[in-house]
């Protein structure tokens, strides 16, 4: 079964249809309101995604980072999740469960 890749205002969608029309219902049937504005049939069975089109072309140590925030912080936890998310740009709840869990681990 060939592999598309569907692109709609709103989405990207990768799925397996037996044909183009096959694969617009898919489109139909999940995101009513979407439009279609490309749609394409992967030459393999498989997508890759570049890190490098997604920028994420650095590689993190979590926790050595989150190990550096509670250092600079004291063991002040808010603190400590205040600079990670700073340092890292991660979301609140992220950020707290990377302090959380050096904290038990003994930072």
């Amino acid at each position: 079964m060939p592999l598309f890749e569907i692109e709609t205002d709103s989405h990207i969608i990768i799925t397996w249809a037996n044909d183009e029309q096959a694969a617009r219902e898919v489109v139909r049937e999940a995101y009513t309101s979407d439009e279609i504005i490309r749609l394409t049939r992967r030459p393999r069975d498989t997508w890759v995604i570049s890190k490098g089109v997604l920028g994420l072309t650095t590689r993190m140590d979590i926790c050595g980072i989150a190990r550096d925030c509670l250092a600079k912080s004291s063991g002040d936890k808010l603190h400590a999740i205040r600079l990670y998310m700073h340092e890292t740009g991660s979301d609140l709840e992220k950020a707290r469960k990377v302090i959380e869990s050096n904290m038990v681990m003994g930072w």
